[in-house]
């Protein structure tokens, strides 16, 4: 088992230099400055990510989420455009290197606008953008084609006929390349009408995407599953020879007994490690103090 943090390292980022892979602009900014700028801050965010996965090493955590910002303003131009492209593509090539060598496992979470789901041809298409980019950045890593570095979604949507989503879903996910279809998974959700373990097995008998199981989440929308049985049966969808993904999380609300922050929102710490029921699981930490968070239970 592994236990991973999602992003950025606060102890570097209060450093001087300001470790960071998420530096970006306004928009003003990048119409102003443009292409040329937005390379800079790339570069700048991939010798962060060097950086972080470094300090990883030396502190013992193998398991780490990369940033989905590691490229300002993306959707604007193809990363082979970017003026310092070579530089950033050597740095990148160097990076899987150390992460293969020291056994590091690096995933990443797309964000909510990424529905696969949507009967919007539009949404559908910049999804599919995003995925690509995620996609590209994992083969300039040159990480597996495989859900052992995933790129992990959401369904994000019902639009009142959950069946007739999921029927979207799938035969969008044909539309994808295959360096995003090899490493994609899919979460069940914190809402009771959206989609729990079991409705997202719809999709893994369909197309055979795996479930990254959510302890938090399941709370809100268990499918009338128990954590156990959910968790069973996300983890019976992974490919054999891949330690399949958890996420772990805890209420704020709770932590700091305030009703009036809503239960689903994630705590800045955690007090325990989730009961994984024997089951060999690599287990991503989703809390606001991020590496500090997991640091305890090393």
């Amino acid at each position: 088992m592994n236990l991973g943090y999602a992003c950025a390292n606060l102890t570097l980022a209060k450093n001087k230099t300001k470790v960071c892979c998420n530096r970006s602009m306004v928009k003003k900014t990048f119409l102003r400055k443009g292409i040329d700028y937005a390379s800079e801050l790339a570069l700048l965010n991939v010798k962060d990510l060097s950086e972080i996965l470094k300090w990883n090493v030396a502190n013992n955590i193998n398991f780490f989420r990369v940033s989905s910002d590691m490229f300002p303003w993306a959707s604007h131009y193809k990363l082979s455009q970017l003026p310092q492209y070579n530089l950033i593509k050597s740095e990148l090539l160097s990076i899987g290197d150390y992460a293969k060598e020291n056994k590091l496992r690096l995933t990443s979470h797309p964000g909510p606008f990424n529905v696969l789901v949507s009967p919007s041809a539009s949404v559908v298409e910049n999804t599919i953008s995003d995925l690509n980019i995620h996609a590209e950045l994992f083969d300039l890593l040159s990480l597996s084609n495989s859900t052992y570095n995933k790129i992990n979604i959401h369904c994000n949507g019902v639009y009142g006929d959950k069946k007739a989503a999921m029927d979207r879903f799938c035969t969008n996910f044909k539309k994808l390349p295959e360096n995003v279809r090899t490493r994609l998974t899919v979460e069940n959700d914190d809402k009771a009408s959206m989609y729990s373990v079991l409705d997202l097995m719809y999709l893994y008998e369909k197309i055979g995407i795996p479930i990254v199981f959510d302890y938090h989440h399941h709370k809100f929308c268990s499918g009338d599953l128990s954590e156990k049985e959910a968790l069973k049966l996300a983890v019976s969808t992974w490919p054999k020879g891949v330690i399949p993904v958890v996420h772990y999380s805890e209420s704020k609300s709770v932590h700091e007994n305030n009703s009036e922050i809503k239960l689903q929102a994630h705590s800045d710490y955690i007090n325990n490690l989730p009961d994984t029921y024997g089951l060999d699981v690599d287990i991503m930490v989703e809390a606001k103090a991020k590496e500090l968070s997991i640091i305890p239970f090393l």
